[in-house]
């Protein structure tokens, strides 16, 4: 889903640029690709605070609550099922359609931790660094996730880190009795157990290792060290994907599953829920007293928030797909046309939409294009900063 906004997302930031002069947006160097640490100036003179006061902190408000109902939604679809659903973590544990063996289920997991792996690789920073490379500096920048807040490093390694998390069954210091790695070195494949891990340590550690922040230094030689340590952890997961199926043993393969739920995902998802309920309620003050603190206070909330969605991104697979959850909380890139025309009137119904998800519906994905922890970025930082009640 998250490609499909991002097509979107491009074509309306392509023309929000164009719309600018080239006094309001302008990149440096613009003639010559630069060579090793380049740094990016872009004037950010899309919106300002101090012009649209009486609707700013109300929007983010509501972006706010609709982040705190998705991720309270979230929880309770996996721990305990929603209007009288089977609650996820009974079907997923229990092996149940889709699923049809602990093998199966384990295929998924795996495949969450490829998926993550390629898209933080080529996408999240293979598909900056290709527009750099092409001399596109300006839309180079506006495909950087995570710019406005200079988060983005953080935020891509620790998308690497729900691969570890899931791959050891793992999570703030908890490990589980079984896991993947576990049944490898138990197995006789120690030696893919400790290829994987070293590839996930690899990954970590080149990306933190990109000049920041990643937007004014996309030109940086350590972003191709990242993306290329991306890539070999996808391979080598891969190569960890072939050999699920043989994988032998079914009480032991369904503990792998059962802790990987217990100790991953529900504690991953528990703390994501309550991290975005004190998100709203630091927007909320920020709302009702709109001070540079209280702007503070909601950007460092924004930060907490963000971490558990990140280490999430490892297993965007049952209600967070089906549901669509994943672009309502992270849509990426914004349209900021759309959000300035929300800022301006004041009307915050075009944040929500009804009756089933479809990736392809087009209503669906101009809401999800205007709330989610991106819009909500857009409106509490600044060039890397919590905004000013002056800017």
């Amino acid at each position: 889903m998250k490609q499909n906004i991002f097509l979107i997302g491009t074509i309306a930031l392509a023309m929000t640029a164009a719309s600018c002069s080239n006094d309001d947006k302008t990149v440096e160097p613009q003639d010559t690709m630069p060579e090793g640490t380049a740094d990016v100036t872009i004037n950010e003179t899309d919106a300002n605070f101090a012009d649209y006061r009486t609707n700013w902190c109300s929007y983010a408000a509501a972006v706010s609550s609709r982040l705190k109902t998705d991720a309270e939604t979230l929880y309770k679809a996996w721990n305990e099922g929603l209007d009288g659903e089977e609650a996820y973590q009974t079907t997923f544990k229990e092996c149940k359609a889709p699923y049809t063996s602990p093998n199966s289920c384990i295929e998924q997991i795996v495949d969450g931790c490829i998926d993550i792996s390629n898209e933080v690789g080529e996408s999240k920073i293979g598909d900056p660094r290709d527009k750099w490379e092409n001399k596109k500096y300006t839309e180079a920048v506006y495909a950087v996730e995570s710019w406005y807040s200079y988060h983005s490093i953080q935020d891509y390694a620790n998308n690497i880190r729900s691969i570890q998390n899931a791959f050891n069954c793992t999570y703030k210091g908890v490990q589980g009795s079984h896991s993947i790695a576990k049944y490898l070195q138990a197995h006789g494949q120690s030696d893919l157990a400790n290829q994987v891990n070293t590839a996930i340590t690899k990954a970590i550690n080149s990306i933190e290792g990109m000049a920041a922040p990643f937007r004014s230094h996309i030109g940086n030689p350590s972003v191709v060290t990242a993306m290329e340590a991306c890539n070999t952890l996808k391979n080598v997961l891969k190569t960890l994907k072939s050999r699920v199926e043989s994988f032998e043993g079914e009480t032991e393969l369904k503990a792998i599953v059962a802790d990987y739920v217990d100790v991953v995902v529900l504690p991953t998802y528990k703390d994501l829920k309550d991290a975005n309920t004190a998100l709203h309620v630091a927007v909320q003050a920020l709302a009702a007293n709109p001070t540079n603190v209280t702007f503070e206070q909601a950007a460092a909330a924004w930060m907490a928030a963000r971490q558990p969605w990140e280490m999430s991104e490892g297993f965007l697979f049952g209600p967070v797909d089906e549901l669509g959850l994943d672009p309502n909380m992270d849509s990426w890139p914004l349209d900021q046309d759309a959000i300035k025309n929300v800022l301006a009137s004041g009307d915050f119904t075009g944040l929500d939409w009804s009756g089933d998800f479809d990736e392809e519906n087009e209503s669906i994905a101009e809401a999800q294009s205007i709330r989610g922890f991106h819009t909500l970025e857009f409106l509490l930082f600044k060039n890397g900063q919590p905004r000013r009640i002056d800017n």
